[in-house]
């Protein structure tokens, strides 16, 4: 029961991470109807500009850690803030009304180049960055095995919550955020009543990867090894997270890196971890199986 626990609080902890990055897709997807494939190149730029940022800060001789992740984590959303407008300006806008797979392969190519950009300017190496919150709580003990709750972890899903909470009033008490339902139901109409759709969308890129920036800093400060393919990989699995949740969903996205955190502790912890991967895409395999839409999402009905 100790080690399941033990999983529990690790799976939930990476899961917080594909929940954040997932909203991005979803929100963008529930928007305009497409999948930003490029989302993935941001976490990982996110990633990279908080380690630069922290690297910078050691040079200056700040010794405060909190003074250093805060610098760390306002850089890393201001890059990437400036990162998921420009994405959207360039891949996006002049497409949006083309033919269906423009934007996709305009997606594909964005994401490309920033990989590359990334391996062409910080090299192909894996970086290392010592940890900088130490420590942990004990929960239980016994026989031997001690159920811990570190402090990082305790700060990401405190953050991952309160991001959450943050961003549902936003949505549903804001000005951007009903513009932001109303192109969700009908973007045609809503431009006809005055919505700024423009603005709407673009702001909707922007809190997509701020939220990703957060997502690559946590990563960052928690596993102390960032790389420039890492975005890929991580991006692939928020996907599937979105997918699974209900695409278009907020809640189903955050209920989908939840279970995807999940099943990677579980299989990895009593099974496997070279195929907890593998485990990961037959779930979403059987859930599209038997739930197309996903666990929270709502059938498309085309409109004529």
């Amino acid at each position: 029961m100790d080690y399941l626990l033990q999983q529990t609080i690790n799976g939930l902890t990476i899961g917080s991470v594909y929940s954040l990055i997932a909203i991005g897709y979803t929100m963008v997807y529930g928007i305009i109807r497409m999948v930003n494939f490029a989302h993935g190149e941001v976490f990982m730029i996110g990633a990279y500009s908080a380690l630069l940022a922290i690297m910078a800060c050691f040079s200056l001789g700040l010794t405060s850690v909190a003074l250093v992740i805060l610098v760390a984590l306002i850089v890393s959303v201001v890059v990437c803030a400036f990162c998921g407008w420009t994405i959207e300006k360039l891949a996006y806008k002049p497409l949006r009304n083309s033919f269906r797979l423009a934007p996709l392969i305009s997606a594909i190519g964005a994401s490309i180049f920033l990989q590359n950009a990334i391996q062409l300017s910080q090299g192909a190496r894996i970086k290392a960055l010592e940890p900088l919150i130490t420590g942990g709580i004990i929960l239980t003990k016994s026989d031997g095995f001690a159920v811990r709750l570190s402090y990082i972890q305790c700060a990401m899903l405190v953050l991952t919550l309160l991001l959450m909470g943050a961003l549902s009033y936003f949505v549903s008490s804001t000005t951007l955020g009903r513009a932001q339902r109303a192109c969700e139901q009908d973007i045609t109409m809503a431009e006809f009543v005055g919505v700024n759709v423009d603005r709407t969308i673009s702001a909707t890129f922007v809190i997509g990867a701020i939220l990703a920036a957060i997502a690559g800093t946590m990563v960052l400060l928690y596993y102390g090894v960032v790389d420039f393919y890492i975005g890929f990989v991580v991006g692939v699995k928020a996907f599937t997270a979105a997918v699974l949740g209900g695409i278009g969903s907020l809640p189903g996205a955050v209920i989908g890196g939840l279970l995807i955190g999940l099943i990677e502790a579980f299989w990895s912890g009593y099974f496997s971890v070279e195929y907890k991967d593998v485990a990961v895409f037959v779930v979403l395999i059987l859930v599209l199986t038997l739930k197309p839409s996903g666990l929270l999402g709502r059938p498309d009905i085309e409109k004529v």
